[in-house]
């Protein structure tokens, strides 16, 4: 199926439907430096306030592979408008929230539209693209990926500094709204397809609850650590809903997800660069955050604007990517990638300061975007048409995958010092270290996991 013709310039979309994607990746981290406000003018309890933070999570990640499908079925421009309608209004449940409830209800809701509008999102501006030039499409997906988890942390110290944390949530509800009259004016109408008759909710269901219960694992080790009961009950029935989707995708007429996509290398290696690097970047600013408030007592204003060079580094990371991948071995690109993380993470392992700090997250980040564009080129570079939802769905699935487990461990890397009253850098050397050491351990698996040639669909094919 060829692409439908736009009536206005594909960068145009591009910019509109990205402005959509951007919303969500802010809205994981942006929640982060007003939660102490939060907490307080609510009146959370200690047990409540994370909850906040991981409602959102639970829900995008969760529901992603089912909203990726109906995007598919339905026709991602609809299901991209529909999702940012729900959007804009869960975002102003939240902006408006009296209590805990109707905050956790409002974040709940947020988590669910941005699972419908964030695989449909990307699915519509590759269609507005020729495969040949996919490739930028997918270069500034890789980019917001990874700048949006800075920005996030920029945009709540700003907001809730010089306004009120009602903000970080009220800020969507006028872009939204920009977006939703924009969209459906601009955006063409997709080609028709025929839709499926169903949608195997089943099958939905068992992925939402193995998707949910791993993150939920995950995030309950690094706040309880790994021995907790919590996280193996979590973990252990992750597992069981995984092994009865795939017994039941198996024999169903029109499955959720065929379960052949990952046996395709490409696939893998998206799914597997996208957690490594997204673990790495987020264990980065979570690691980055605490080391310079705590240790070298930067106010939560300064530290978002210490993450600057950072935010600006993965976007470079992530162009540079682009062009690479078009004259250098993927299968090259990646290690590389991976060893710019870890010469980020070793920086502040080996020099206290907060100088080798900043300028250790700069290289990680852009060591980080050159990862992204790697692992959206290799799960999406030969997506048809009707699957290219889906394909998008299991690369952001992975991406919330990783910020959890990046967070998991290196939260129990750093133990004590998070939580130490008078913490001093050298207390966070050793996170640091076991950072950069999961980045050398990556570096060499990507040698032998990511194919050498990713070849968009329409050029000749993905090459093994």
């Amino acid at each position: 199926m060829t692409a439908p013709t736009a009536r206005v310039a594909p960068g145009l979309l591009l910019a509109l439907f990205a402005t959509a994607q951007l919303m969500l990746v802010l809205d994981v981290t942006v929640v982060n430096v007003a939660l102490p406000d939060i907490g307080l003018d609510l009146g959370l309890s200690r047990g409540e306030v994370p909850w906040v933070m991981t409602t959102y999570t639970l829900c995008f990640g969760g529901l992603m592979l089912s909203g990726g499908r109906i995007a598919d079925q339905l026709g991602p421009r609809r299901m991209a408008i529909a999702g940012l309608a729900a959007f804009i209004a869960s975002s102003a449940l939240c902006g408006l929230a009296q209590n805990a409830p109707a905050l956790l209800t409002g974040r709940a809701l947020q988590g669910i539209s941005a699972a419908v509008l964030s695989p449909a999102a990307l699915a519509a501006a590759l269609t507005v693209y020729p495969a040949e030039r996919r490739q930028r499409a997918m270069s500034v997906w890789a980019a917001l990926a990874g700048t949006g988890s800075a920005l996030g942390v920029i945009l709540g110290g700003v907001l809730t500094a010089e306004t009120s944390w009602r903000w970080v949530f009220g800020i969507n509800v006028p872009i939204g709204l920009a977006l939703l009259v924009a969209i459906p004016a601009l955006a063409p109408a997709s080609a028709t397809t025929a839709p499926r008759r169903t949608i195997d909710l089943p099958g939905a269901v068992l992925i939402t609850g193995a998707t949910a219960g791993a993150i939920y694992g995950l995030i309950t080790a690094g706040t309880d650590g790994w021995s907790s009961a919590h996280v193996w009950l979590a973990f252990a029935a992750a597992a069981l809903l995984v092994g009865a989707f795939v017994r039941m995708e198996s024999s169903v007429k029109e499955p959720l997800l065929e379960i052949a996509m990952f046996t395709r290398r490409p696939v893998i290696a998206g799914a597997v660069l996208m957690l490594s690097a997204t673990g790495l970047l987020v264990g980065a600013f979570f690691l980055g955050s605490f080391t310079l408030q705590h240790a070298h007592h930067a106010s939560a204003l300064r530290t978002g604007l210490l993450f600057l060079p950072a935010a600006l580094a993965t976007v470079t990371g992530a162009h540079l990517g682009g062009e690479l991948l078009g004259h250098v071995r993927a299968n090259v690109v990646a290690p590389v990638g991976f060893a710019l993380a870890a010469a980020g993470y070793a920086a502040p392992a080996l020099f206290d300061g907060a100088a080798p700090l900043v300028l250790g997250l700069a290289v990680a980040s852009g060591g980080v975007g050159t990862l992204f564009i790697t692992a959206f080129t290799a799960a999406l570079g030969d997506a048809a048409p009707a699957e290219a939802g889906l394909r998008s769905a299991v690369v952001n699935t992975f991406h919330e995958l990783g910020g959890a487990a990046g967070v998991a461990v290196l939260s129990t890397a750093a133990g004590s010092a998070l939580v130490a009253a008078h913490a001093v850098a050298a207390d966070f050397s050793h996170p640091f270290a076991v950072g950069a050491i999961v980045a050398v351990v990556s570096s060499v698996v990507a040698v032998v996991l990511v194919p050498a040639v990713l070849r968009p669909a329409g050029t000749g094919g993905m090459h093994h």
